[in-house]
């Protein structure tokens, strides 16, 4: 199963890409923008149109999340337990990347996962920041918040070979006060008529039921009924001698022979006008440089009109492709993004950072020459309309292996590589002729999918 990159293809199209291919695919219903592999010559996750990132490999049943928060284009919505992406990635398109996404992550580790998603598939309104969302900063507040809780993963226990999970006691306390910790959290920093969108991959109650249950009784809040537009069941009231508030009955559970995928538990919370003061605006523009950073905003305005403007002449580029987003200077790198504002400088003080908003996008050589990353280069790709080169698959392969490729004719500056009708990176010529400057990790993953696949299987992207 696997979700189509709204906004860089159309689901059609990327259908008939993978059918000339030998895939045989399926529609699931009450999940657009979803399709099921039926037959395919070898993994959907070594195709050329996964590691371009117009398809994200994703179970049936963490597709269900995004759509229940309800995230429009231009709101201001928090994720606050976002890696791997899976649900990250997918609110973002459902905003068609406006307004502004905040994914919070506590683990380095998996920031570094959740980052390759979204530069992956050149989604510019996510801002990650490096947090525990348990204590997410204070100062703004949000539209919306999903809670996509760490749990005893119950739901997952196909994908892990059928090992039961941790469910000693001691783990079960831990676990379920991090849960109520962050839909408390959540709560706290929604607006009065915002939603907040709890999600565990678990199916016990003491996880699921018994956490909303104790914060429906004192938390400004009311639940809103879920009617999910595939197979499920209703959330529960009740579990041996345990008894929750009768509105869970509104909550929704998936179970894996639902969908025939993994388990989900949902609930839909509403905040409350409890009459505490309205807060402030904190959110303000997006600033040329970013704070902290020892340049002025006539250095970052110069900057960016001596970077953009020649990348686009260079490699043809309509500069109307860019309408709408803006850019920032940081560590004399810029970086595109499509957020129009943000609210870092209104966080009160604490043990977190700003890893990244929207992708990096131009760097400069010793000289002050300006190069697009690999990742600008993909997402315009077909905007370039020169300064390209199309090898082949024995030149490609030579290029990603780290070889130069000596090329027909004379290449003036770097060269936007096609392969299969798509920018894949940033090419060079030198005397010893044509090199790829795709880093080596990604180009050990296009080498696999150049020689069909003759490599091993790479894990799901959720």
């Amino acid at each position: 199963m696997f979700r189509v990159r709204e906004g860089r293809i159309a689901a059609s199209d990327l259908a008939a890409r993978l059918e000339a291919q030998g895939f045989r695919l399926r529609t699931l219903e009450g999940m657009p923008g979803f399709l099921q592999v039926e037959h395919g010559p070898r993994p959907v996750s070594l195709t050329l149109e996964h590691w371009l990132g117009l398809l994200y490999v994703q179970q049936a049943s963490t597709g269900i999340a995004a759509p229940q928060l309800q995230a429009q284009g231009g709101e201001r919505v928090l994720d606050l337990c976002a890696a791997p992406g899976g649900k990250t990635t997918h609110i973002a398109e459902l905003m068609r990347e406006t307004g502004a996404l905040v994914a919070a992550e506590v683990s380095e580790g998996r920031i570094r996962g959740l980052l390759g998603n979204i530069y992956r598939l050149g989604l510019t309104n996510v801002l990650v920041v490096a947090a525990d969302g348990r204590d997410f900063p204070d100062g703004a507040t949000f539209d919306r918040a999903l809670v996509d809780a760490p749990c005893s993963g119950e739901g997952t226990l196909r994908r892990r070979g059928g090992r039961p999970p941790d469910q000693s006691a001691s783990f079960l306390r831990h676990v379920t006060r991090v849960q109520e910790t962050l839909l408390r959290r959540a709560i706290r920093i929604v607006r009065p008529g915002g939603t907040i969108l709890y999600v565990t991959c678990t199916f016990a109650p003491e996880e699921n039921e018994a956490v909303v249950s104790r914060v429906l009784a004192d938390a400004p809040v009311e639940l809103e009924p879920l009617e999910l537009p595939v197979p499920h069941a209703r959330g529960l009231t009740a579990f041996g001698d345990q008894r929750f508030d009768a509105r869970l009955e509104g909550a929704a559970r998936v179970y894996p022979h639902h969908l025939d995928s993994g388990g989900l538990f949902l609930a839909r919370l509403r905040r409350l006008d409890d009459g505490t003061p309205a807060r402030p605006s904190a959110w303000r523009p997006v600033p040329q440089v970013f704070p902290g950073d020892a340049m002025t905003d006539a250095q970052a305005g110069s900057l960016i009109q001596t970077g953009v403007v020649p990348t686009l002449d260079h490699f043809g580029v309509d500069p109307s492709r860019l309408t709408d987003l803006g850019w920032m200077t940081r560590g004399g790198r810029l970086w595109l993004h499509g957020a129009t504002s943000w609210p870092v400088e209104s966080w009160s003080p604490g043990d977190w950072r700003v890893v990244s908003l929207g992708f990096r996008a131009l760097e400069f050589d010793p000289s002050g020459r300006p190069r697009p990353t690999n990742d600008l280069l993909q997402w315009l790709d077909g905007a370039c309309t020169g300064s390209t080169v199309d090898p082949d698959d024995r030149q490609l392969t030579e290029l990603l292996a780290g070889a130069p490729v000596a090329w027909p004719m004379e290449l003036s500056g770097l060269q936007a590589m096609r392969w299969r009708g798509r920018v894949v990176g940033r090419g060079v010529p030198t005397t010893a002729g044509l090199r790829s400057e795709i880093s080596k990790a990604r180009a050990r993953d296009l080498a696999a999918v150049v020689s069909g696949g003759s490599a091993e299987v790479r894990p799901a992207d959720d």
